[in-house]
């Protein structure tokens, strides 16, 4: 495939898998964004939910830089003080007893796959099928992507990884209906981000949990977008008041450097000497970046605000649809959506980026819709800076 035109001739190096802007990013603070022009950018995607501080946070800074001068990686063969800590620091505020560390959301999901399937293999006669939902996204990995529901990967890269049957997002008759002998797991995200903002519903997520229980299946909950403080509390899956088996995470747990997590109960975890493992996981440069930010969503108050300012942005945007006549939003905390009338999406992100003197950076993960996932940190004037611009956009 020819290479598109790109920002500069140094992109020429680059493989080519996406269309990008002709512009290129040298700076950002909070919740701003600088290209090599001067221009400023609000920045309502921060990396797709990964920046959960903002850029350039002080805290994940000072502890780069601090870290960096003792030790980066001494290989996950021997332990580290960092990782201890910040495992020690999850389990004390979660359910789960055991975490292991890597460095993306699709890593960690293919590690939950992993755990179950041995869990099948160990107490469920072999049973390996893991239920997944249509909408769902799980990472691009092969496995991953099969257990994902986005339309058109079952072929992309076929032949598909077997063993992930699909059910119907909030339709417990769809899911009951895929359980046989053969059923390990059932796993989903607790709102499909790239599927559109698509919450499970509270008593969905708990009757899950309670199908899982009586038919002795694993509840595995995929929190890489939704995790780490994004719906206004630590874990999207405690709205619910329910206790998964397994837990994913990445995005927001190192807010910004490449960090994941796989966490579960003692009793799910069953890995035997060489079925897990990786060269960075759990290195001490990028889980001492996790300290910092787990300490700075659980200082008191902390989530309160992100739940409050979820809700400022979301009647926002509710006003917004009511008087431009669009669908409404969904979502919560920070991670919401805004049902458009058309199919105009991208075409709006464009005219937001493109915006003068500043622009506006927004993601339509579906071209009927806008997602925004803007930082933990974003303030109040921003979120309305941000829907003044966004209806001077739609009126246009």
């Amino acid at each position: 495939m020819e290479t598109p035109f790109a920002a500069a001739p140094a992109a020429n190096a680059l493989m080519w898998i996406t269309q990008r802007p002709q512009l290129v990013f040298a700076e950002g603070r909070g919740s701003w964004l600088v290209d090599q022009q001067g221009k400023r950018y609000l920045d309502f995607v921060q990396g797709w939910a990964v920046n959960c501080l903002g850029h350039g946070h002080p805290a994940i800074v000072e502890t780069l830089a601090s870290q960096a001068g003792k030790l980066i990686n001494p290989s996950p063969a021997f332990y580290n003080e960092p990782s201890l800590k910040l495992a020690a620091g999850l389990a004390a505020h979660s359910c789960f007893d055991r975490v292991f560390f890597a460095s993306t959301g699709a890593e960690a999901n293919e590690g939950a796959i992993k755990l179950a399937r041995k869990w099948g293999q160990k107490h469920k006669g072999g049973a390996h099928e893991i239920i997944t939902f249509a909408g769902g996204f799980h990472g691009r990995t092969l496995a991953t992507m099969s257990a994902s529901g986005k339309p058109g990967w079952d072929t992309l890269f076929a032949p598909q990884v077997p063993g992930f049957p699909k059910a119907q997002l909030n339709d417990l008759d769809s899911v009951a209906a895929l359980i046989s002998e053969r059923t390990v797991a059932i796993m989903l995200e607790p709102i499909q981000g790239e599927g559109g903002v698509v919450p499970a519903r509270v008593e969905f997520l708990q009757l899950l949990r309670q199908i899982c229980d009586d038919r002795g299946l694993l509840l595995i909950v995929d929190e890489v977008q939704t995790g780490m403080g994004r719906t206004g509390k630590l874990f999207a899956h405690q709205h619910a008041g329910i206790e998964p088996d397994i837990m994913t995470l990445g995005k927001g747990i190192g807010g910004g450097v490449p960090l994941s997590a796989l966490l579960a109960k003692e009793s799910v975890c069953c890995f035997e000497a060489g079925d897990q493992g990786g060269t960075y996981n759990g290195n001490p440069l990028m889980t001492a970046v996790g300290v910092a930010v787990l300490e700075v969503l659980t200082a008191p108050g902390f989530l309160d605000e992100v739940a409050a300012k979820g809700e400022h942005l979301g009647a926002g945007l509710q006003r917004l649809s009511d008087r431009l006549g669009l669908r409404g939003e969904r979502g919560q905390g920070l991670l919401r959506a805004l049902l458009l009338a058309d199919e105009r999406g991208p075409a709006i992100v464009e005219a937001a980026r493109e915006r003068g003197p500043e622009g506006l950076l927004l993601n339509a993960p579906r071209p009927h819709l806008l997602r925004f996932m803007p930082s933990l940190t974003v303030s109040r004037e921003e979120i309305d800076q941000m829907l003044a611009w966004l209806e001077e956009l739609l009126r246009a």
